[in-house]
């Protein structure tokens, strides 16, 4: 996804790509809820959906694309990888859930790196399309703390909820929110073969198909787990970057990745500090 934003958002502008790639993956979709018969559970629990669908697609892809106009997809994903620290944050200080020796050393093993690399990459100087690499980190970094939000409202208030009508109606949310905004920043002129190849399969793959495997996944093995599998994404953003859109990966990039990457396992309690280590932590 963060290769295809890369490309389109030059060309449509972060409001109109993902108004475009919400509404298009909502007609994907809606004909799967219609055929499984789940238009009631999702009719029935459309406000949580609504909730879910404005933190976990339309600001987060917003964010995301403003990001692509001053760094690159490696850089962007690497920064998106702290989803896990603020949802075990967000889970701690809301749902009560406790906090082990590992999990906290890993909160402040990931803020490190974030720190780390948001220092060595931040410049106020703006770029060509007006956005500089401050704002860009910082809207990453909202954007990962919105994916922690709506995990954990998501275990909260949608269990049970049958997946497909969570990602169908969040993305039917996302498209409602963002239509009129997107709208009134439409590119005034028409955006090329290449960029709208991008949105669509941002639509399609990136988040009508990916977005049911998640929810499913929140469903079946829960919030702070289904979120892990953003240890996978800048692997691949930041392979991509580089064999499609010639990305430079520096020295700092590769040691901000592993810290953040270390930190997160830590904190997500998928991997837990030898016992020795926990007693003195």
């Amino acid at each position: 996804s963060f290769l295809f934003m890369r490309i389109g958002v030059p060309e449509f502008g972060p409001l109109a790509l993902t108004a475009l790639r919400v509404g298009l993956a909502t007609l994907c979709l809606l004909p799967l809820v219609l055929w499984q018969g789940q238009l009631a559970a999702m009719r029935s629990h459309w406000k949580p959906i609504a909730v879910v669908g404005l933190f976990n697609s339309a600001l987060p892809f917003v964010l995301f694309g403003v990001a692509a106009l001053a760094i690159n997809a490696g850089l962007a994903s690497i920064f998106n990888a702290t989803a896990p620290l603020w949802g075990a944050l967000i889970a701690w200080l809301w749902l009560r859930d406790k906090l082990s020796a590992s999990r906290i050393v890993g909160l402040a093993v990931g803020f490190i790196g974030v720190a780390f690399l948001a220092w060595d990459k931040a410049s106020l100087h703006s770029g060509a399309h007006g956005v500089s690499t401050v704002l860009a980190i910082a809207a990453c970094l909202l954007a990962a703390l919105s994916y922690g939000f709506a995990a954990n409202y998501a275990k909260r208030r949608l269990a049970g909820v049958p997946p497909l009508a969570v990602a169908a109606g969040s993305q039917a949310a996302a498209t409602v929110v963002l239509l009129w905004p997107a709208l009134w920043f439409m590119p005034s002129v028409m955006p090329g073969a290449t960029a709208w190849s991008s949105v669509v399969v941002l639509a399609v793959l990136c988040t009508a198909v990916a977005y049911l495997m998640y929810f499913r996944l929140i469903a079946h093995v829960g919030a702070p787990r289904a979120i892990t599998v953003t240890y996978l994404i800048p692997v691949f953003a930041v392979l991509w970057g580089a064999l499609w859109l010639h990305e430079e990966i520096t020295l700092s990039m590769a040691a901000g990745c592993a810290v953040i990457l270390c930190g997160t396992a830590l904190a997500s309690g998928l991997v837990t500090l030898p016992l020795r280590w926990r007693a003195a932590a």
